[in-house]
């Protein structure tokens, strides 16, 4: 499997009373596909996964692959600080319909890079899916170096890596070092993306794209044809967007702009809280000035 292009984080949107809302994710995978969305990731962190419980999670996974039909890939999150439980975790997303599992580096215990080669090839060899790495060391307390991410691409059943390490210098470092014949490199920060493009990148996996799926998309599209003008000038225009995303702890901006749009209820569980007022009005502004509101 070849991972490229733009595959949406997802959020998952909870009722009122906290409970998942179903109805809006399947409506939210729906416009996702109708868009043109080239992929999606149900179960990440943007989905507040550790917050889920199991069945919780089993459940929208299961959502996200009875709306997708199969017209697009679905890459769900399935990384723990434990490796039997990553395992586990990529096995039932495997029985439950998915193309790819996106795993996390180990967070919390901080594994060095001989245990984290062990990790994954682990969870390569028995969980069953093609394995899309995540390097996101602001959130785990653990980089994973290139060297370490060049010796992981050889693996059969590991193709792609996610990178947020919000390092440009280093993720050029990981795409000298694989074969992007075989193994791609995708952006984990939106506002990082083109320039991961220019530099040989093969995607991203975006929060921006629950907003504005085609637009984010069209992108990676444009600069893959060739369109590096046309992909700077819609960069530029959504910029403020892929900052305004961040100003709170993700997904809590996210949610917010979903609300505004009226798509689903802006509902997050603790620890994360509802929107200080001046993340609404600063979402409200910036999707007023991209003639959303």
């Amino acid at each position: 499997m070849r991972i490229t292009g733009t595959y949406t984080a997802l959020v998952t949107p909870f009722q009122t009373d906290g409970s998942i809302d179903e109805g809006a994710l399947r409506a939210s995978v729906e416009a996702q596909i109708v868009a043109g969305i080239d992929g999606l990731v149900p179960c990440g962190t943007t989905g507040e996964t550790p917050t889920l419980s199991q069945e919780e999670a089993e459940r929208v996974i299961r959502v996200t692959v009875e709306e997708t039909r199969g017209r697009v890939p679905v890459m769900a999150g399935t990384g723990s600080y434990s490796t039997k439980q990553a395992i586990e975790n990529t096995q039932r997303a495997k029985a439950l319909g998915c193309d790819a599992a996106l795993v996390v580096t180990p967070y919390y215990n901080k594994p060095g890079p001989a245990m984290l080669e062990a990790h994954f090839k682990a969870v390569a060899a028995e969980g069953g899916l093609p394995m899309c790495l995540y390097n996101v060391p602001g959130r785990t307390g653990c980089n994973m170096l290139p060297a370490t991410v060049a010796a992981l691409s050889r693996v059969p059943n590991i193709v792609a890596i996610k990178e947020a390490s919000g390092n440009l210098v280093q993720m050029q470092e990981v795409l000298f070092a694989i074969d992007s014949e075989r193994f791609t490199v995708l952006s984990g920060d939106d506002a990082m993306s083109l320039g991961l493009y220019a530099c040989g990148g093969h995607g991203v996996v975006s929060v921006a794209s629950n907003v504005l799926p085609a637009e984010t998309t069209a992108i990676y599209r444009a600069f893959a044809s060739g369109d590096v003008a046309g992909a700077t000038a819609m960069n530029r225009r959504l910029f403020a967007l892929f900052q305004t995303l961040f100003i709170e702890p993700n997904p809590v901006p996210c949610k917010v702009a979903q609300s505004l749009l009226g798509r689903m209820g802006p509902t997050v569980r603790m620890p994360l809280g509802a929107a200080q007022p001046k993340t609404i009005d600063a979402m409200r502004a910036v999707l007023t000035g991209l003639g959303l509101l």
